[in-house]
């Protein structure tokens, strides 16, 4: 299948190369000429030949509409465009009518994988028009990971990312819980291994995960974290989970308590934070602050 793709940092540009060891032909485009194969969006679009043409969209959600329209200048009716990236789901329906005016159609998918997509493949959440996501199965099943898992239609317009946006509050949960854990082991002076504590819950204990496999990792290259400041930053999904439980009158007790430990970790040098940090780092390649 072809498939323009806006977009080439961290996630994009593995993206694209597991799709073409799939087989599939993507004309990815960036500003940065460096990693790109096309000239322009134009460019990009003038190389798609099958109908519908489809382009995906890895932006970050500030620019999002502005990369939807300069795109959809050069589709035309019946073609399909992606927005993939972390944006804010209450922006889907809006995306999705200014473009129906044109004849193009929408889907918005959450992706998760981080820098790890290409080797392990991405957790798929879409949503948007059953026709639509049948037409993109095979760019879906050629992403996900081998096996039962990994994807799932999600509901219509908004669906993908809203549960993107709370998969990312329920990861910040997890992660504030597993630095705590990690913290209290640390000021226990009789727990004399800390790390190897976390690794032998790898398997066996109902609190394995790939996040505890990624501490685990962070604890292996730097076993106290004292290169690390403790300061995570949130990119937004966390607050968005937070502002749509508050809309909805649902609870998230851990969750809004995990986020303003965030905001907490700007203001002082928290242990905790540091294994937040950099957790984030192993699995998203996010920057952490050096000490």
């Amino acid at each position: 299948m072809q498939m323009g793709l806006v977009g080439l940092g961290r996630m994009g540009g593995n993206m694209r190369e597991r799709l073409r060891r799939a087989g599939h032909t993507i004309i990815g485009y960036d500003t940065n000429p460096e990693l790109s194969d096309s000239t322009s969006t134009a460019d990009m679009v003038a190389q798609l030949t099958e109908s519908p043409r489809v382009v995906w969209i890895m932006v970050p959600d500030k620019i999002v509409d502005s990369v939807i329209d300069d795109v959809a200048a050069h589709l035309s009716e019946g073609d399909i465009v992606i927005d993939g990236g972390n944006s804010r789901w209450s922006n889907d329906v809006p995306r999705a009518e200014r473009l129906r005016a044109k004849g193009v159609h929408y889907l918005d998918v959450g992706v998760s994988g981080g820098v790890w997509g290409l080797q392990r493949g991405y957790a798929l959440m879409v949503g948007g028009d059953a026709a639509d996501v049948e037409v993109l199965q095979p760019i879906f099943q050629a992403l996900k990971p081998e096996g039962e898992f990994g994807y799932v239609h999600a509901g219509g317009h908004g669906a993908g990312h809203f549960t993107k946006m709370v998969h990312n509050g329920i990861e910040y949960a997890m992660m504030q819980a597993y630095a705590e854990g990690w913290e209290l082991l640390q000021a226990a002076e009789h727990v004399t291994d800390v790390r190897e504590t976390f690794r032998s819950w790898r398997e066996g204990s109902v609190v394995k995960s790939w996040l505890l496999d990624l501490a685990v990792n962070a604890l292996d290259e730097d076993e106290h974290l004292e290169g690390i400041r403790g300061y995570a930053d949130d990119s937004g999904e966390g607050r968005w989970t937070v502002e749509a439980a508050i809309d909805l009158a649902v609870p998230v007790h851990t969750i809004a308590s995990s986020l303003f430990t965030r905001f907490t970790s700007r203001q002082e040098d928290s242990p905790a934070m540091k294994m937040v940090a950099a957790m984030r780092n192993q699995f998203g390649g996010h920057a952490v602050k050096e000490k």
